[in-house]
């Protein structure tokens, strides 16, 4: 009797055994998997820049030109490619100045060292250094999106380092966003590295080209960035968990700087899209222009996140008035219409309104 009650439970044993088995034989092979094509993608599209190590970190980035320095900060998801294929290193080169894009730490080919959270702050102390060793003395910072973290860290943390900043389509307030939890599971210690290891890269495959209809919305994604990006770096393991840090840090990052905002004596422009999903200008934008004293506020209608395609132009005026003075860019207020977009300034007290929500952490 005892051996005929055994035998379905030996029986269900061995059977939760052998999917035990097959399941982390195709986890494993998920990782070898992702592993090689990593390494494929990284031999198909080397670096193309230079390297500086910085308290044990080895940052990768691009330069051109020769003047006033400029150091440009690129979102989430994309690297220091993403401000080159844009056009406005070579508008701002081809205007006397000196850029510098980073990747910043865990993108492309910047190290991101384990053992710390790599927090807005963190990395702007790192970039204080490379600055330093690279002899960039206090630069015009531009950041994109959560690359606006790092240019506000820099200026609130190092003000003696930078001259002015230039924010396009920035997350400044915190706010409850849905993505957040679901994009920062690769964080997660020991579950994360499953994840972006097996099933991570797989579905950033599936997911990437809506990411970028998303961020370049209401436009088209411009064929420069849909044929030029190499898209197989940012659903690396390694550029995941970068991605996934950033984003987990986001919230309670903007919630420990909007106190400081206020401290910020030096010229900044501050610029966004109106049709932006991403991020909503009014309730971001529009508010960080308020609560800054000495900025210019520069509203692109007809835009999504990803304005520095659609009007590099106007990006790099922007960086030339923050040399000067950004109150100037009010005076020089007019229409234009690159790829069907135009640019409007609003002085300060005119900004109401309510706007769409966003959506993506993607940018």
């Amino acid at each position: 009797m005892a051996n005929a009650l055994n035998a379905p439970l030996a029986k269900r044993s061995r059977n939760g055994a052998v999917l035990a088995g097959s399941a982390a034989a195709a986890m494993a092979g998920m990782a070898l998997w992702n592993t090689y094509r990593a390494r494929k993608v990284e031999r198909e599209h080397p670096p193309r820049g230079r390297f500086v190590t910085v308290d044990g970190a080895r940052l990768h980035y691009l330069e051109k030109g020769g003047g006033r320095p400029v150091v440009f900060l690129h979102g989430n998801v994309v690297t220091a490619e993403d401000c080159d294929l844009s056009g406005v290193l070579d508008l701002a080169s081809a205007r006397e100045c000196h850029v510098v894009a980073f990747d910043r730490p865990g993108y492309g080919y910047s190290d991101r060292p384990r053992g710390a959270m790599w927090t807005p702050g963190r990395q702007a102390d790192l970039f204080r250094q490379a600055f330093a060793r690279l002899g960039i003395e206090r630069p015009v910072v531009v950041g994109h999106s959560l690359g606006t973290l790092v240019a506000l860290a820099l200026a609130l943390d190092h003000p003696e380092a930078v001259s002015g900043l230039v924010l396009l389509s920035g997350y400044y307030r915190p706010t409850l966003r849905a993505d957040v939890p679901l994009f920062s599971l690769p964080a997660i210690p020991v579950i994360g590295d499953l994840i972006r290891y097996t099933v991570g890269p797989l579905f950033g495959a599936a997911l990437l080209p809506l990411a970028a209809k998303g961020m370049f919305s209401p436009l088209t994604v411009p064929e420069r960035f849909a044929n030029g990006f190499p898209h197989g770096l940012p659903i690396r393991p390694s550029q995941i968990r970068a991605e996934a840090q950033d984003t987990a840090s986001m919230v309670s990052a903007v919630a420990a700087m909007r106190r400081r905002y206020r401290e910020l004596r030096m010229p900044v422009v501050i610029m966004a899209g109106t049709k932006d999903r991403i991020v909503d200008h009014r309730k971001h934008t529009v508010r960080l222009h308020q609560e800054i004293a000495q900025s210019a506020l520069r509203l692109v209608p007809g835009v999504g996140h990803m304005l520095h395609y659609a009007v590099p132009e106007q990006v790099v005026d922007a960086i030339d008035a923050s040399f000067r003075n950004p109150t100037t860019l009010r005076s020089a207020a007019g229409k234009v219409e690159p790829q069907s977009a135009s640019l409007e300034t609003l002085p300060r007290g005119r900004e109401h309104g309510a706007g769409a929500t966003s959506s993506l952490v993607q940018a």
